[in-house]
């Protein structure tokens, strides 16, 4: 995601393979969680290159792919520490916060082109990112889950669990769909009620 080199050379390759670019999902980031003032510069620039400079490289070479083929949607995982963060979280949620505010603009330069640009806005979703944050890698899965649904239910209002990979892949499908033609530069959120924006 950092090398623009490689992102030119990963969507060519999505072209070549499957004949055009009708649909892209932006969905990559990193965190690392301390105080503002302990971060260094290298840390920063990892994340805010990751998250926010790396979906920049992508849409720049999906969107003339999709212009090429009168249109297409672009979907860009934010997150809810957007609107919802806490400590310990300011350069990962400026990042996510960022990429709303790319999304409502690009929209806005493509949406007479065919092209919608909109955010998923997941909650607190199960994947090796958390079980990392956490400092839970190592631990086995049986343990992890019985840990995470404490944990869930009493720092998540609402459904009180944490999104399963698989849930938020469908949400993804359902923004993607062809019948939301009048939907661009939206951030749309899935967090089980956790006190979304």
């Amino acid at each position: 995601m950092r090398e623009e080199v490689q992102v030119a050379d990963f969507v060519r390759e999505a072209v070549d393979t499957f004949q055009g670019l009708d649909i892209a999902l932006n969905n990559a980031g990193i965190t690392l969680e301390k105080p503002l003032h302990e971060f260094v510069a290298a840390e920063w620039n990892d994340i805010v290159e990751t998250n926010l400079r790396g979906v920049f490289f992508a849409m720049k070479y999906q969107i003339p792919e999709m212009l090429k083929r009168g249109g297409g949607t672009i979907l860009v995982t934010s997150s809810s520490n957007e609107h919802r963060t806490s400590a310990r979280r300011s350069v990962y949620t400026a990042t996510k916060s960022g990429l709303i505010g790319l999304v409502r603009s690009a929209a806005l330069d493509y949406a007479d082109k065919g092209i919608r640009i909109n955010a998923i806005v997941p909650g607190t979703t199960d994947t090796a990112l958390v079980r990392r944050v956490g400092g839970t890698e190592a631990m086995p899965d049986a343990m992890w889950e019985i840990a995470a649904a404490q944990w869930a239910r009493s720092n998540l209002p609402g459904i009180k669990r944490m999104a399963k990979p698989e849930e938020i892949a469908e949400f993804a499908v359902a923004m993607a769909a062809p019948e939301l033609t009048y939907m661009t530069g939206s951030a749309l959120v899935a967090d089980g009620g956790s006190g979304s924006g």
